[in-house]
């Protein structure tokens, strides 16, 4: 079993309440825009990290997190690309590989806008964390948590880190 905690578009900016809620997961996977090596060393600090770069992450980021990443998680199939849609929009890359080989979770980022979605076509849970960072349109910072047991993805909570241009504990 593991608790996962799920954040996307930090865009180089972690504050205390993040790490504080980090803390409490076995791993920490990064659905893209990063922003720089300094954010991404830090998450690595506190715990296990997987991640994907995104369309702001630069050369620096690149070798070490890929466009795309798929990986098992205990008996879990998992999909991680920043820009890749939701059920009913996903990218054309992204469709043409659920219509293949679909995951049983599909993580993206880049709209800065929180989904959980259940898809029914390719049956799969679609997860996009929103934005933890401050720059974007973005109105609320938030992240995700949530277990995954075997081949069960349950527990899954939505935190609500504040507005953007407040940092509050």
């Amino acid at each position: 079993m593991k608790r996962i905690g799920l954040l996307s578009d930090t865009h180089g900016y972690l504050d205390e309440r993040i790490l504080i809620y980090l803390e409490q997961c076995d791993e920490i996977w990064h659905a893209g825009d990063i922003g720089n090596r300094e954010t991404a060393q830090q998450l690595l600090m506190l715990k296990p990290l997987r991640a994907v770069c995104g369309n702001i992450d630069g050369s620096d980021l690149r070798p070490d997190y890929p466009v795309t990443l798929r990986f098992s998680c205990e008996e879990i199939d998992v999909l991680i690309i920043h820009i890749g849609g939701y059920p009913g929009h996903y990218t054309a890359e992204v469709r043409n590989q659920l219509q293949i080989n679909p995951p049983k979770l599909f993580i993206s980022g880049h709209s800065h806008i929180l989904k959980v979605i259940y898809d029914d076509k390719y049956k799969l849970l679609h997860i996009n964390p929103g934005a933890s960072g401050i720059q974007g349109f973005h109105q609320i910072r938030t992240l995700i948590r949530f277990t995954i047991d075997k081949d069960i993805i349950k527990d899954l909570e939505v935190v609500e880190l504040g507005r953007k241009g407040l940092v509050s504990m």
